[in-house]
């Protein structure tokens, strides 16, 4: 195992219980090693880029320190999202009972098939920034540098 490196997570869902199944998330996050982990307040949002009719979000942010790679967080937040209903193979911004985006992992700028951090849309998404913002403000986009909460004020005066 590396060094403890600081990841933000952007949680949500519309199905079924969403905040117990992200409080769920924070628990696994700690039973597989995650270490100093922050829950936001938990945020209401109307759905961005769904299907008409489709129903509100509940959103929050997740962050922590991970000793191992991105990739193997990234592996473990899909496989808790089965674990709370998500079925393995989901089209985009279809209704779900969990979802779990790495947002950020540290400075790390990752581009592979199966991984892009920082989250390519997360820096113009008020539902992943406002969250985000409550518990790590001070968070850095390596790819911009700015930090969460710059972008998040920049979000409110659009």
């Amino acid at each position: 195992m590396g060094k403890a490196v600081k990841f933000a997570l952007s949680a949500g869902g519309n199905v079924g219980n969403v905040e117990g199944s992200i409080r769920c998330a924070v628990e696994k996050l700690k039973a597989s090693g995650a270490t100093e982990v922050r829950l936001s307040g938990f945020y209401r949002t109307a759905p961005v880029d769904c299907a008409p009719g489709t129903a509100d979000f509940t959103n929050a942010a997740i962050t922590g320190y991970w000793r191992q790679g991105a990739l193997e967080l990234l592996r473990s937040c899909q496989k808790w999202e089965v674990e709370a209903g998500r079925p393995p193979l989901h089209g985009i911004n279809q209704p779900r009972t969990l979802d779990l985006d790495l947002v950020l992992f540290g400075e790390e700028m990752i581009r592979e098939s199966a991984l892009i951090v920082p989250h390519p849309r997360a820096k113009s998404r008020r539902f992943v920034l406002e969250p985000l913002a409550e518990i790590a403000g001070d968070m850095r986009f390596p790819d911009c540098g700015k930090r969460v909460d710059e972008l998040f004020a920049e979000i409110l005066q659009e």
